[in-house]
C-alpha cells in the first residue's frame, strides 16, 4: 500500500523540481525562440500578458545579450515608453529628429531592462533612469 508523502518529501521534491526548472530555463528559452518562433515573438511582442517570472527573465537576459536578432524595440518598446512620456507616437513620428529617436531605441544598451519594466508597467520617473531617449522624449512633452 503506497503511503502519501510526507510534507518534508513533498518540500523536498518542489526544490529539486524548481531547481531542475531554474537550471533549464535558458535553454528552453532558446527552444521556445527556435522551435515555436512565431509564439515566441507574440509572447517577446506583447508588453500584457502573463509570463512566469523565470521564463520572463530569462527572455529579458537574452535580449539584453542580442538575442533575437531580429527584434525590434522601436516598433515594441518605444510606442509604449513614448506613452509614459505622455506622447502619441503619430505625434513623434512628425518630428525631424523621429529617426533619430528610432535608431537610438534600436540600439539601446538596456533593451532587456526596459522590456521587463515596461511589462511590469513602471512609472515614467523609472523610466527616466534607463531610457537613452528620456530627455528628448521630456522636450518634446513639454512642448
Amino acid at each position: 500500500m503506497a503511503t502519501a508523502p510526507t510534507a518534508r518529501a513533498a518540500s523536498w521534491w518542489e526544490r529539486l523540481t524548481e531547481r531542475c526548472y531554474a537550471t533549464s530555463t535558458a535553454q528552453l528559452v532558446r527552444d521556445v525562440q527556435h522551435e515555436a518562433g512565431p509564439t515566441y515573438d507574440e509572447l517577446l511582442n506583447d508588453l500584457e500578458s502573463p509570463i512566469e517570472p523565470g521564463f520572463e527573465r530569462e527572455m529579458a537576459r537574452q535580449l539584453a545579450a542580442g538575442q533575437p536578432s531580429d527584434f525590434v524595440p522601436a516598433r515594441t518598446l518605444m510606442p509604449v515608453m513614448m506613452q509614459r512620456f505622455g506622447l502619441q507616437e503619430a505625434e513623434v513620428a512628425a518630428e525631424p529628429g523621429y529617426n533619430a529617436l528610432r535608431k537610438t531605441c534600436n540600439g539601446c544598451p538596456v533593451v532587456g531592462q526596459c522590456w521587463k519594466a515596461l511589462r511590469a508597467g513602471v512609472e515614467v520617473e523609472e523610466c527616466r533612469g534607463f531610457c537613452p531617449n528620456a530627455e528628448t522624449f521630456d522636450r518634446l512633452a513639454a512642448q
